[in-house]
């Protein structure tokens, strides 16, 4: 492995105007892909294998036409104080926007409140229903315009309207955090490296990488169903590895030429080196996110693989690009250890020969491992306290801010016709092997009548065939209640008994029906998750150190602090603490892929760190030093490297917290914390004290594990042998 990216990253210092020009055209090919492609939609949401996603289908077939999947909006109305909306002057303005509304082109269908039952018992809020024929995010902007007109024109006739449901959804924006977030970076790879230009490199590739992904999945987004959410992740993840990766190459390069070796051979050696921690690190990342199709969501899993895509990209732009660059770039990226006359260059050598922080740190650690390990696994445990109170659930617009439309609909909602009902519950009753499907409908909603929880039940709605009805069933509790998911579960248990007496099938869906389902399968997807995805890298990390404990140490460290950022999640999302601060303006539960999601993205980013501090202690140990002093070695080399990395990505992270979606902001939140914990608690902390404990056994490896493991050689010592030969032996990239 070391031999051949060795090789590479010669072959790129030499020929960087080929590879430098194959990865423009590839980007400029991305673009025009992208620039062609017709605008990406919603994703579509489906949880294969659920009840609710059962009854989906069954009405899109049984119901044709009645646009299930389309979007849909309340509008609400309150009268002003001391008013009703039977008044006749309210209930005329109430049905002229009923008219304006039903004259839209993509409008299937408006409910008008006065018809169908939508007005309060005390009479001062109405609702009225509107459906369309196509997804929130495929809506045209002139279909909004006059909703919100429609809306705004019964404001002016003085009642308070406000619109609920998907109509008005947006695609999120991140706003200028994440524009601090990579300036932050810069600011780290400036003061890492002392030098402008070699700091702009790992930028530069970054944003070609990250361009390179999400152009892609821009173009494709149409094809493969591909969400907004699914660009906002790749661009979070492939703007943090791309950076670090980068980090990495340039650093080691500017240490080999600290060493006296000519360019072209610090390029070879420095791909050949950190390239080989790159190349594991990069597929520990993969492994996780392509690991995500294991929990059957076709979003997750999209989100997943084009996430892994960009990462790929990240890997492989290092390996090429930054060679390439460093060849265009000359002496002005200089030695490790020297700096830019602009950024302090030219000061006494005295100062280059103190121990870093670096050093210092873990000599530290070294001296006094059994305190280290203590204060890091006791801090960690607490902050993984509040994860022990962790609720699931999807966003609702009871989540939203209450600045928003959406949510002030959603509390006119509840406070005039009670909370449960923001989130109908959908019986579909298929009484198609029934002898008496009318008999069956009607047990059906008898049954469901008596159960606990209830305060409404339509009357069944049956199709034209005659053989499937709907009933609506309102809760009595919130959606996101637990009273309301034992609801759900009550009406399916009597699904069993009504089958039985009728040969009818009962099925529950709607939205807070998929959330349930939702829900449930993640949790129970969640262990086979982490044996899969850790037990894959545990196998990849055992071929990289060639060691039992390391991996085992490892995986341990990394389920460590994903329960911290967890719990610091919960902290945060569903306590409230510092929840202004990171402009959380409604707490509730956090969001139900959230665990699994971390767990996939925080593990591959923690083996980033892993494989790069680690293989450097490592390779210190390989070539001769004693476990204690290999430690102290890897720090010297890594640390601050590690430290800049770990930075970068926290600021990375942290800019997506200013976005508008939920969702994402919870996600950038996560990761950044979870980041802050592995890095400096886990890696540089933990993974010290529990190296200098265990001293050479750190290293054992079965001698017939040995024997059948193949040897990848991370650490380059196939490359100490290139010394001795004459390097014009190597000017042709090979094969091997």
């Amino acid at each position: 492995m070391a031999t051949f990216l060795y090789r590479l990253g010669r072959f790129a210092f030499r020929r960087r105007h080929f590879i430098a020009l194959f990865w423009v055209v590839l980007l400029a090919l991305a673009g025009v892909g992208a620039a062609g492609a017709p605008a990406a939609g919603t994703t579509s949401f489906s949880i294969p294998g659920t009840e609710a996603q059962k009854a989906f289908d069954l009405l899109e077939e049984r119901f044709p036409g009645s646009s299930a999947d389309g979007a849909t909006a309340r509008v609400v109305f309150k009268a002003p104080a001391g008013e009703k909306m039977t008044d006749a002057e309210n209930k005329a303005t109430v049905q002229q926007t009923v008219k304006e509304l039903s004259g839209g082109t993509e409008v299937a269908r408006v409910t008008d409140p006065y018809q169908g039952g939508g007005v309060s018992r005390d009479g001062t809020t109405a609702y009225a229903s509107v459906n369309y024929e196509v997804s929130g995010m495929e809506l045209e902007d002139a279909s909004r315009d006059a909703l919100e007109g429609a809306a705004e024109e019964a404001r002016d006739a003085g009642l308070t309207v406000e619109i609920g449901g998907d109509a008005l959804q947006t695609v999120p924006h991140t706003g200028a955090a994440e524009v601090i977030g990579i300036g932050i970076a810069a600011v780290v790879l400036v003061v890492t490296f002392g030098s402008l230009l070699a700091a702009g490199l790992p930028l530069l590739t970054a944003i070609i990488g990250v361009g390179i992904g999400v152009a892609s999945i821009t173009a494709l987004a149409a094809t493969l169903d591909l969400g907004s959410t699914t660009s906002t992740l790749a661009t979070m993840i492939g703007l943090a590895v791309g950076i670090d990766y980068a980090l990495f190459i340039v650093s080691r390069y500017r240490a080999e030429l600290a060493e006296g070796r000519e360019r072209e051979e610090a390029a070879g050696r420095a791909v050949g080196t950190a390239g080989s921690a790159v190349v594991f690190a990069g597929l520990t990342v993969v492994i996780a996110l392509v690991g995500l199709s294991v929990v059957n969501i076709p979003m997750l899993t999209k989100m997943g693989v084009a996430a892994a895509g960009t990462v790929a990209v990240a890997v492989l732009i290092a390996l090429t690009l930054i060679p390439a660059l460093l060849g265009y770039a000359g002496r002005r990226v200089r030695p490790a250890g020297e700096k830019s006359k602009l950024l302090g260059g030219g000061r006494g050598a005295e100062r280059q020969q103190r121990p870093n922080m670096g050093t210092r740190w873990a000599g530290f650690v070294v001296r006094r491992p059994v305190a280290v390990l203590l204060l890091g696994v006791l801090g960690l445990g607490a902050a993984a306290v509040p994860a022990a109170s962790l609720e699931l659930g999807l966003p609702d617009d009871g989540s939203q801010p209450t600045s928003t439309t959406q949510r002030r609909a959603y509390d006119l909602l509840s406070d005039g016709f009670g909370p449960g009902f923001n989130g109908p519950l959908v019986v579909v009753v298929d009484a198609k092997d029934s002898d008496d499907p009318q008999a069956a409908f009607q047990r059906a909603g008898e049954e469901i009548k008596g159960l606990d929880d209830v305060v409404t039940v339509s009357p069944a709605a049956p199709n034209k065939a005659g053989d499937t009805a709907t009933i609506t069933v309102i809760p009595d509790s919130q959606p996101s209640s637990a009273t309301t998911e034992d609801l759900v579960h009550g009406i399916r248990d009597a699904g069993a008994d009504i089958r039985a007496g009728t040969d009818a099938e009962v099925l529950v869906t709607g939205s807070t029906a998929m959330n349930i389902d939702v829900s449930q399968k993640l949790n129970d997807a969640l262990v086979p998750y982490l044996i899969l995805v850790v037990g894959l890298a545990f196998l990849l990390l055992i071929v990289v150190f060639r060691s039992i404990l390391v991996p085992l140490k490892a995986a341990l460290g990394f389920l460590l602090s994903v329960t911290a950022a967890l719990g610091a999640v919960v902290a945060v999302f569903q306590w409230g603490w510092l929840s202004g601060l990171m402009g959380v303006e409604e707490t509730g539960p956090v969001m139900s892929m959230m665990p699994i999601f971390m767990v996939g993205v925080v593990f591959g980013l923690a083996m980033d760190y892993e494989v790069f501090l680690v293989t450097r202690m490592r390779e210190a140990h390989v070539h001769g030093e004693k476990p204690g002093q290999a430690v102290v070695t890897g720090f010297r080399h890594g640390a601050r490297v590690v430290t800049a990395a770990a930075i970068i990505m926290i600021a990375v992270f942290s800019g997506f917290i200013g976005s508008s979606e939920s969702m994402v902001k919870m996600i950038g939140f996560g990761l950044a914390i979870a980041v802050f914990f592995d890095a400096f608690i886990v890696r540089m902390a933990i993974v010290p004290a529990v190296l200098a404990l265990l001293g050479g056994k750190a290293w054992w490896l079965p001698k017939w594990l040995d024997r059948v493991l193949p040897n990848v050689d991370v650490e380059g010592e196939g490359l100490r042998f290139l010394d001795a030969r004459d390097p014009d032996e190597d000017r042709e990239l090979v094969r091997v």
